[in-house]
């Protein structure tokens, strides 16, 4: 299969909704190769030389040489300052109306097929290093998705993973420490207002992808620790994507995590070895009532749609 006709699945949705886990499981599959959230490698990787999730500092990792050789002559041929610039033009929210329009201006159309053009290098770059048929990215971003979706080369394939609102706001509202960071600093927070308010915008703009014809499918996390297997198998049908994937769970609900050359996202990438499934409900205890009630009455008519406020689970509001 080459470059041209392999398909890149890119996982869409909001940050603390389990793609860093559904990575990891990816990860596990024959012929796929999860490279992280490239979005951030140009300031991460490239500019700040954060860790590999192999454990290297990006310049020193093996793998990520090879790839900044193989799709640029070299990551010091590579324009941080040109890729920034790039992404505010055509990858950020308030771009959508315009990325995300069937007939986009030429001028749309250019920028957005230069910055995209410096992603599917780095994709057939780790295509032809490990041989794999599909490449993972889980940048979630969806404006990302949106620039890549302008470039006819790539065969993108969006997996859309949602949790319970509520959870992702009291994940949000914990200090979390990002060990691949020099500095030890903790992930961004989000008190519950600001974190709903970007979940809805980052579940509800999947749309754009659909209007522009991106295969797309959606995935519950909470169903995703339930029975990973099945999960991961619907996607993949729904997807349209090669082959039958088998996860090698050592049972229902654990797997052996190892290694990979994840570039950005949740501390969790750093995680390798036996790890047993299980949704983190942490949440029902320990968000505070009046959180709570707020985060439910801003997402209400969502999470009823995704089957979140069902009467049979006796949820209450």
């Amino acid at each position: 299969m080459s470059p041209a006709e392999a398909p890149l699945l890119y996982i869409g949705g909001w940050g603390r909704s389990g793609s860093t886990l559904l990575e990891c499981l990816l990860a596990e599959l024959d012929d796929v190769v999860v490279l992280g959230e490239v979005v951030h490698l140009w300031e991460r990787g490239l500019r700040h030389n954060e860790r590999c999730a192999c454990g290297q500092p990006f310049h020193a990792c093996p793998f990520w040489s090879e790839v900044g050789e193989r799709a640029f002559g070299g990551w010091s041929r590579v324009d941080p300052d040109r890729l920034a610039w790039l992404r505010h033009e055509v990858d950020r929210q308030r771009r959508i109306p315009q990325t995300g329009r069937l007939r986009p201006t030429p001028r749309t159309v250019a920028l957005t097929q230069e910055y995209a053009d410096h992603y599917r290098r780095i994709y057939d770059a780790a295509r032809t290093i490990t041989g794999a048929t599909i490449v993972v990215d889980s940048s979630k971003e969806i404006p990302t998705a949106l620039a890549l979706s302008h470039d006819p080369v790539i065969d993108l394939r969006v997996l859309h993973i949602v949790r319970d609102s509520r959870g992702v706001a009291y994940s949000w509202s914990k200090t979390v420490t990002r060990p691949e960071s020099t500095t030890a600093e903790p992930m961004q927070r989000y008190g519950p207002a600001t974190s709903t308010a970007f979940w809805l915008s980052g579940n509800l703009t999947v749309k754009a992808l659909a209007h522009r014809g991106v295969p797309l499918v959606r995935m519950r996390y909470e169903d995703l620790v339930d029975a990973p297997q099945d999960s991961v198998a619907s996607a993949w049908r729904a997807l349209g994507l090669p082959g039958a994937p088998r996860l090698p769970m050592l049972d229902e609900h654990t797997v052996d995590l190892h290694p990979t050359h994840s570039v950005a996202g949740n501390p969790m990438r750093f995680r390798t070895g036996r790890t047993t499934l299980a949704a983190d409900t942490s949440w029902r205890e320990s968000l505070p009532v009046r959180d709570r009630r707020l985060v439910t009455a801003m997402s209400y008519p969502v999470l009823r749609k995704w089957g979140y406020l069902d009467a049979r689970t006796k949820e209450p509001a």
